[in-house]
């Protein structure tokens, strides 16, 4: 599977996420081969997960991918129609966003480097994977731009850099200079490159712009080699600091670091920025899922309600 993944350029999450699903397909049918069962023992698992297991209607349609996808690309057994699937019933639920006072407050929270990334996020629109993944060649402080490569469903992108961060990332990014030259001082300061580009630009890996503008704090063995390299920071970095921040400011509502996307696609929307252009800040493939926002914003305004005009 991984193999047909990699063919396909398939991102490395999505790949997880199918060997993830193949697996638990295979231990709920006693660990028989996917060769030797079909449509039915499919239809059978589904089944499970919506009614024993209670999944969501997006984690039943994951699983129901991952499934098409083994028999129809990697065993090259497309399963026939299935009929009889229990359906998970799909809801529309308006994101969790935060009001620009408690944004400010949230952030006002986090310190050093956490608080450049969790500024970056909400002040750009970025995505979490997106953000700790970004590379120094992918900002430009002079243009005040940044873009994003191989986001979700591979596809790349431009988004603003606020006015405002680019002395601290020019400072900061002066920090990542020194990390960087005091790895190449020890033999090191190599970054992990995508695909096979490491073949292609042999040297770029030891560039100061293909290393992440937000290193990981130890450096570790890249792929089937030796060479030691320096990721990016953890994903889970932000996301705990992120929380405690909404914790210590006291803000009653359930988020994630994620809202911060959010809540950037609304507060855009509130200052008048027209919803095409907030479509291709955030990399949306269909208007459809930027238009959510246009009903988070109307929830949010500030209206009278004809209680106050008694």
């Amino acid at each position: 599977m991984s193999i047909v993944c990699r063919r396909r350029h398939y991102s490395p999450r999505t790949e997880e996420a199918y060997r993830h699903w193949t697996k638990r397909f295979v231990l709920f049918h006693g660990k028989a081969h996917p060769a030797t069962i079909g449509a039915r023992e499919v239809e059978a698992f589904l089944n499970h997960l919506a009614v024993a297991r209670t999944v969501s209607a997006s984690t039943q349609t994951q699983a129901l991918n991952a499934l098409v996808f083994l028999y129809r690309d990697v065993l090259r057994q497309p399963l026939g129609e299935m009929k009889d699937i229990k359906r998970v019933q799909h809801r529309d639920r308006l994101p969790v966003v935060l009001t620009q006072a408690e944004t400010r407050l949230v952030l006002a929270m986090m310190t050093g480097t956490t608080q450049l990334m969790a500024n970056l996020m909400y002040g750009s629109g970025l995505r979490v994977n997106e953000c700790v993944t970004l590379r120094v060649k992918d900002i430009d402080l002079t243009t005040k731009t940044i873009s994003v490569r191989n986001s979700k469903g591979s596809k790349d992108r431009t988004t603003v850099l606020p006015a405002q961060l680019c002395t601290p990332i020019e400072q900061h990014l002066t920090r990542v200079l020194q990390l960087h030259a005091d790895d190449r001082s020890r033999g090191g300061g190599l970054a992990p490159m995508p695909d096979a580009l490491y073949r292609k630009y042999p040297t770029a890996a030891g560039s100061f712009a293909w290393q992440f503008v937000f290193p990981s704090a130890a450096v570790r063995p890249w792929g089937d080699s030796d060479r030691l390299v320096r990721w990016h920071a953890s994903p889970s970095t932000i996301q705990r600091a992120f929380k405690a921040a909404v914790r210590k400011a006291q803000v009653n509502k359930h988020v994630s670091v994620h809202t911060l996307r959010h809540s950037f696609a609304t507060h855009l929307l509130a200052a008048g920025t027209d919803i095409r252009t907030i479509q291709l800040l955030l990399g949306h493939r269909n208007l459809q899922t930027t238009m959510i926002y246009t009903h988070v914003e109307a929830a949010v305004r500030t209206v009278k309600s004809p209680f106050d005009l008694l």
